[in-house]
């Protein structure tokens, strides 16, 4: 019994081979991509898939293989398949440099690596990836119609990447690892100055250089406590408008008195060192 079930699942398989490969009938590089398009247009993409791959049984130099490529990109891309899309749109802008489908291949390529930016507490490969293909999209094509739309996309995942950068900032001044919270949030200022949480990171600088400067010997105080004032000067000049200026400035007169202290008591042991 138990073979007779084996025997029919293989004839199974053996039957459902076949008929996909009769499916798959073509003459000509113009019959498989005409066919494929149908598919396309009817939404039946695994097979238009099928189609659009027998147009290069013909030659990639026929007039039909560089929109077959295309397609089989945009029929990956409708499956939800979006690496293999991606793939194969890299494919169509190595093969077809000179093609007026260029640009939108470019800019597709670049949207499904988006499309797989995953939440901005996970790795970010798929994000920087994204931000390094639209920006040479941009570069290539400045005038095209997805520019602007690619320009918003660029500022959402550089967003991203920032807010993963302060949120590390946060978690390591609730460590009380100021030394690290400081430079952290250093950094989201330095590579992301453009994003939402530019102006917190300066203001977080501050207050994290001044916890720094509490925990530091004395001789390295001074210096921490000057690079918090650096950082408000920062937030003061390229943010005169935000909101975070109050709080910055309660920081800045904190990092302020300190100093000055600091410095009166430098003063005091001068003199009392002088003959």
């Amino acid at each position: 019994m138990r073979y007779l079930v084996i025997g029919v699942a293989l004839c199974g398989l053996f039957l459902a081979a076949c008929s996909g490969s009769q499916r798959v009938v073509h003459n000509s590089a113009e019959e498989a991509y005409q066919k494929a398009s149908e598919l396309f247009e009817e939404g039946d993409y695994e097979t238009a898939i099928q189609y659009y791959r027998g147009v290069f049984q013909y030659g990639r130099g026929t007039e039909w293989a560089p929109s077959a490529q295309f397609m089989l990109a945009r029929a990956h891309e409708e499956r939800g398949e979006n690496l293999m899309a991606a793939t194969e749109y890299n494919r169509f802008t190595q093969l077809y440099r000179n093609h007026e489908r260029l640009p939108e291949a470019e800019y597709r390529r670049a949207l499904m690596y988006y499309n797989e930016s995953p939440h901005y507490k996970l790795d970010q490969t798929d994000t920087e990836r994204a931000l390094a293909n639209f920006r040479l999209y941009m570069q290539r094509h400045p005038n095209d119609e997805h520019v602007d739309d690619a320009q918003a996309k660029v500022q959402e995942l550089r967003n991203k990447l920032a807010r993963k950068q302060f949120e590390a900032g946060e978690l390591y001044e609730r460590r009380r690892m100021y030394r690290a919270a400081a430079f952290t949030y250093e950094s989201v200022f330095d590579q992301y100055p453009d994003s939402d949480y530019a102006d917190q990171a300066l203001l977080a600088s501050i207050r994290t250089y001044i916890e720094y400067s509490d925990r530091s010997v004395p001789q390295r105080q001074a210096e921490r406590l000057e690079s918090a004032i650096a950082n408000y000067e920062r937030l003061t000049q390229v943010f005169p408008d935000s909101p975070l200026l109050g709080d910055a400035e309660r920081q800045y007169e904190r990092a302020q008195s300190r100093l000055e202290r600091i410095r009166e008591r430098e003063d005091e042991q001068i003199a009392q060192d002088t003959p």
